[in-house]
């Protein structure tokens, strides 16, 4: 049986830990919801300040040249693109996931339409991110494009002679469920589909290589794994081939001013600029992409300590870990396992199911009671996070995020023990933590 010592000398021994202080972790607090919302950098506080106080209010305009505020994208681009296998110049940071997935499916959709006009479908999974399902939605819609929503299995029969994009998720949000990148990829292309990849659950949690998978197209988020900040913008990744494409321009069809080739030229037609920058737009929230520069610089950090590579290796660990005393401690209160085993197939958070249980809640509105017990934890200063099932095949989910930059052994530990505590003593049932808010 594993126990709390033996995980606080796994802690002692780990070569990352000094990453975590990097980070500032409330006192008395186990984050494990770094999946959707990362802690702050230490440096950001201080980093908002200089932004705000002197490159903005002593140095005002000036600063657009002063303080490189006008290579902010390309500049955070290049650091995101070691952590994505993306190359130098081939990376933005900009705007929002769903904007950017706005842009690149528009893209792909228009290559497709120029090199094989009959294909008419956009082929995605059922359990996709909805914000990504929501845009292609419209751009079906505007198109009269059909968009197909199947389970993960049913991917590669899906992909025919109508298919124009696949547009997948690389980490399900919901189950931590990981696609292999390498072999879909090549699935699609052999059907003759472009794709592309939403990186929002990969990006900073597990080695991705769009280059060496052949990908098309991918966005990501910058407030998650990358610890930007809430709302901290996101980024973009073209294939050169179609970023450099002159008889497209690679069509995104937010043709701002930031993406022309000559800005400040002032030129009343648009002239896309060259690779990848086309996809940018409208002038840039540099607060917030100074925010994001504080979180990429602890990828930088990780570097000497084998980078990604071993930040990966001990989310593996700590995903293990996680299950192995769940199982062990939480046996007989209907807790079940979403997120695969298999190391090849899992991102960097667990996802546990609950079964329907009976009697309780002075309401009865218990459901399957995951919603309420994540709200117990927190309460205890356990912080995950809950997504509802859908009745069906989807079941709810209790979510936990893992993130190796500054979480530990022990703290996994002390997560299942309260999560164990909660069960047992049935302190979930209470009124209060069945209480919804807008945020969940």
């Amino acid at each position: 049986m594993t126990t709390l010592h033996d995980c606080q000398q796994r802690d002692a021994a780990d070569p990352l830990r000094p990453l975590r202080e990097l980070f500032s972790v409330p006192k008395g607090l186990i984050y494990l919801d770094g999946n959707s919302l990362g802690v702050m950098p230490k440096s950001a506080p201080a980093r908002a300040a200089q932004v705000v106080g002197q490159e903005w209010g002593q140095g005002l305009i000036r600063a657009w040249n002063a303080a490189a505020w006008f290579d902010l994208p390309q500049r955070l681009g290049d650091k995101i693109a070691p952590l994505i296998g993306a190359g130098p110049g081939e990376v933005v940071a900009t705007d929002s996931t769903s904007i950017n997935l706005f842009k690149v499916l528009s893209a792909a959709l228009s290559i497709a339409a120029n090199d094989q006009p009959a294909r008419r479908t956009i082929v995605s999974e059922r359990s996709n991110f909805p914000t990504d399902l929501y845009i292609a939605e419209g751009l079906c819609a505007q198109r009269g494009y059909t968009l197909q929503l199947v389970e993960p299995d049913e991917i590669g029969a899906a992909l025919g002679t109508d298919t124009a994009v696949l547009m997948l998720t690389h980490v399900n949000y919901r189950t931590g469920a990981m696609h292999d990148m390498a072999a879909v990829t090549k699935a699609a292309h052999a059907a003759g589909a472009l794709v592309v990849w939403d990186l929002a659950h990969s990006a900073g949690a597990v080695p991705v290589d769009l280059t060496g998978a052949g990908a098309d197209f991918a966005v990501g988020c910058g407030y998650k794994y990358l610890n930007g900040g809430p709302g901290a913008p996101a980024f973009v990744w073209a294939k050169p081939l179609h970023a450099q494409r002159t008889d497209l321009r690679f069509l995104q069809p937010l043709s701002g001013w930031w993406g022309h080739a000559a800005p400040f030229a002032f030129t009343p037609d648009y002239q896309a600029a060259p690779g990848i920058e086309r996809s940018l737009c409208g002038t840039q929230p540099i607060v917030s992409l100074a925010l994001l520069e504080c979180g990429l610089d602890a990828f930088k950090a990780a570097e000497p300590l084998g980078g990604i590579a071993a930040l990966r290796a001990k989310s593996l660990a700590l995903t293990d870990l996680f299950i192995a005393l769940v199982e062990e401690r939480c046996q007989g209160f209907g807790l079940g396992l979403a997120t695969p085993r298999d190391h090849a197939r899992r991102g960097s958070q667990v996802c546990l199911t609950r079964e329907h249980a009976a009697g309780g809640a002075e309401d009865g509105s218990l459901g399957s009671g995951a919603f309420a017990i994540m709200q117990a934890l927190i309460a205890r200063g356990v912080i995950g996070d809950y997504r509802a099932g859908d009745g069906g095949v989807h079941k709810d989910i209790l979510r936990f995020g893992l993130t190796p930059l500054y979480i530990g052994y022990g703290d996994v530990w002390n997560a299942v023990e309260q999560l164990r505590q909660v069960l047992v003593s049935g302190e979930w049932k209470l009124p209060a933590f069945h209480q919804q808010h807008a945020v969940t």
